[in-house]
């Protein structure tokens, strides 16, 4: 039972003030602007994007800026943000080949069509606090090979389908209807294509844990990242009243592709895949996200299931951190009642017990 608080209000609105007095902080501080986060912290930008589900990097901004930070305090206000905004139909299938690659990276090949394309990472820096950021020093210019244009370049994927060594992307279904996770409840057992949205939309944190029990043994799928690619792929939508595409502008992803182990079963071996796909830069997420997907698959492969990773009821209704959140948060709200009527019921259980040791006691003495 929930208790309505009255008389409230001013005590309410006095902590929003605070909040917005504190969310400032020193006034002899400059005021961080959207377009700073924006520019400056766009790792957290991506992340806000990919949880709130709505590609909107100055949105996302903003909603760090007014959470203090708070990753899901922002994803919350992002994905509230989107429920107010006209839905005006779906954009087109987009191919990620067509990416033009800022970072394009595989494990599994040292040379491999297009070259290994390090772009901005931090894979190969020391783990040192740089205090030149402190003085505000503006960074080194980039070197004259990191300073190629943005291109196109060939999928790695490819040179083991074409020996037949992993099984083939799931065949093309035009016409065929794709569930929306933002317009229906997710029923299981799931589809994968249900899956793959929530695990998109999943907190990065527990994705990130579950892919790592897979890799623990806990629903071994021995993996390899067979490529991690981030870069810009352009947005097309068809409008009915004209039967035309209209580019919409481009949009930054990240995906991976993961190999996994064998499956046989009565058909050649093959690797197998797993697959993750997130806003801006988000090499982490995704990663953790094609670990995820292909522990889902492990029925659809005639494997052995148990392993949290394994359970798709398990996994897809703990990943969500706004579901998350607020089963846990609301224990902060007035449970006056409730608890009132559990320390009644404790106090009649402890008086019992007192009443029926003492009869006991009595009843030895006599």
């Amino acid at each position: 039972m929930y208790v309505a608080v009255k008389g409230g209000e001013a005590a309410i609105e006095n902590a929003h003030r605070l909040l917005a007095h504190v969310r400032r902080g020193d006034l002899g501080v400059i005021d961080l602007s959207v377009a700073q986060i924006g520019e400056q912290l766009a790792l957290l930008v991506a992340r806000v994007m990919t949880e709130g589900s709505c590609y909107d990097p100055e949105l996302a901004a903003l909603a760090i800026k007014q959470a203090r930070g708070d990753v899901v305090e922002a994803v919350f206000l992002v994905r509230a943000c989107r429920t107010t905004l006209q839905r005006f139909g779906y954009a087109e299938p987009f191919d990620t080949g067509a990416m033009r690659a800022k970072r394009r990276v595989s494990a599994i090949f040292k040379d491999v069509p297009g070259g290994q394309v390090l772009g901005p990472t931090f894979d190969y820096t020391h783990r040192l606090l740089d205090f030149t950021l402190a003085a505000g020093l503006p960074p080194p210019p980039p070197a004259e090979a990191a300073a190629r244009p943005d291109e196109t370049v060939p999928r790695v994927m490819p040179l083991l389908g074409e020996e037949a060594l992993i099984e083939p992307n799931p065949p093309e279904r035009p016409g065929a209807t794709v569930p929306d996770l933002t317009r229906e409840p997710v029923a299981f057992p799931a589809e994968r294509a249900l899956r793959l949205q929530a695990l998109a939309r999943g907190d990065e944190g527990f994705v990130l844990a579950i892919g790592y029990s897979t890799q623990r043994g806990f629903g071994r799928t021995h993996p390899f990242a067979g490529e991690i690619r981030y870069g810009d792929v352009m947005l097309e939508f068809m409008p009915e009243e004209l039967g035309f595409l209209v580019p919409l502008g481009r949009m930054s992803l990240t995906e991976c592709e993961m190999v996994n182990q064998f499956a046989g079963g009565g058909r050649a071996p093959q690797f197998t895949r797993g697959y993750g796909l997130a806003f801006g830069q988000s090499e982490r997420k995704a990663m953790a996200m094609a670990l995820v997907d292909r522990s889902l698959r492990a029925a659809e492969f005639g494997e052995e299931t148990g392993a949290p990773a394994q359970d798709g009821e398990f996994v897809l209704s703990h990943c969500d951190s706004l579901q998350a959140t607020g089963f846990v948060e609301h224990l902060k709200l007035p449970h006056y009642v409730d608890f009132q009527a559990e320390l009644g019921l404790l106090r009649k259980l402890r008086a019992e017990s007192a009443d029926a040791s003492e009869g006991k006691d009595v009843g030895e003495m006599s």
